[in-house]
């Protein structure tokens, strides 16, 4: 089990960081392009609403045909996507090829929860769920502080390269670190998605959707734009001291474990409830005229973000009793639908009113998920018990 779990891990890890690769450098392709902040952020949305798009395709295929095959190769084809990312001559090419790569990503992140289900008992599976969510984190972080370092020294086409290799290792791993799902059968494409879409109707599985849609939206929100608030005054931080300030996603790497476990002992729903609050106060921190308060900030607001997002997963996969991968693929999706919308609303509401726009935008995203959580969550699936 462990060579599993370090698969996975390797795998989320490798994924997440392509996805960000992009973010803590828009003011520099913002100059290479001769585009603006709104079009810059377009290199993190593409990718993210590539992955919404894509990721409910990934939960009945990877039912259908088996979720290692599935991971492994989009894994392996990621890595090629990556690769040309750094040879893009044009920024409308390198937004085709960035919504390529979003298309790929939901081949680990919308099946490996749904992995760890067939593999780990119920109770092994909040801590293997917490996991996974902490190497998101080091995957999110690995994108957003390496790629910084790099493009300091060698150029952001440098970093595509790093990216490109570090994923093609990914594939490899989880190619023979992952074994075949015994926990569910294979099943016919027609007969997944129907289980997969009968996920809507539970209103449970409905309301875990909106806090993951809630919780990326709030999340990219604040992170995509951080960088011109930044940049701006009274700061004026370099392009090196910008992604070193995105290490305060290393306290994910801490949260995420812990909330997994204490989700054993604890109300799933008052976990993800306590995250939303943390979070949205982390978002009204960051207001703050004191750059290390505004820091301070960002801390608590990635403390409570992951929280709740290693907990949400895991209520999804117990709470569903059928099409598991369909019900991982479906947050997924909502997940990155709400991270589609954070990409491009604080956008406009930072033209129109600045940081503080965005932090109040981001803060309305979070309170939809704490009141689907209140309202939708406890509510009792079909044929079950309240969860």
């Amino acid at each position: 089990m462990r060579r599993e779990t370090a698969a996975l891990y390797a795998g989320t890890v490798a994924v997440y960081a392509d996805m960000y690769v992009t973010q803590p450098v828009l003011p520099v392709l913002s100059r290479e392009f001769g585009v603006g902040p709104a079009r810059a952020g377009l290199t993190v949305s593409a990718v993210v609403l590539a992955v919404a798009a894509a990721s409910s395709f990934y939960g009945p295929l990877a039912d259908a045909l088996g979720r290692r095959r599935v991971m492994a190769g989009a894994t392996a084809l990621l890595a090629l996507a990556t690769l040309a990312c750094a040879f893009a001559p044009s920024f409308s090419v390198l937004l085709v090829l960035r919504a390529m790569q979003g298309v790929l990503v939901p081949g680990v992140t919308a099946v490996s929860v749904a992995y760890a289900g067939d593999r780990f008992r119920n109770a092994d599976l909040p801590a293997v769920v917490g996991g996974i969510i902490a190497a998101s984190v080091v995957g999110g972080l690995a994108g957003r502080v390496v790629s910084g370092a790099i493009t300091a020294s060698a150029g952001w086409r440098a970093a595509f390269v790093a990216f490109a290799a570090v994923t093609l290792v990914a594939a490899v791993a989880l190619w023979r670190g992952l074994a075949p799902a015994t926990g569910a059968p294979v099943i016919g494409w027609a007969s997944a998605t129907r289980g997969m879409l009968g996920h809507l109707r539970d209103p449970p599985l409905l309301g875990a959707y909106l806090v993951g849609a809630s919780l990326f939206f709030g999340w990219i929100g604040i992170f995509t734009y951080l960088p011109y608030h930044l940049a701006g005054p009274p700061w004026h931080l370099t392009t090196g001291q910008i992604s070193a300030v995105y290490l305060v996603y290393a306290a994910g790497v801490v949260a995420s474990p812990i909330a997994g476990r204490l989700a054993g002992r604890i109300p799933p729903r008052r976990l993800i409830g306590i995250g939303l609050v943390v979070e949205a106060l982390g978002m009204a921190a960051a207001l703050a005229g004191s750059l290390p308060l505004a820091i301070a900030g960002l801390l608590v607001l990635v403390l409570g973000t992951f929280t709740a997002q290693a907990v949400a997963p895991g209520f999804v996969n117990v709470t569903a009793r059928t099409a598991k991968g369909g019900a991982s693929a479906l947050y997924l999706t909502f997940y990155y639908v709400g991270g589609t919308l954070g990409s491009a609303v604080p956008g406009l509401a930072m033209h129109a009113a600045g940081w503080p726009g965005v932090v109040a935008t981001c803060v309305a995203g979070v309170g939809v998920g704490f009141l689907a959580n209140w309202l939708l969550c406890g509510r009792p699936p079909r044929g079950r018990a309240p969860v």
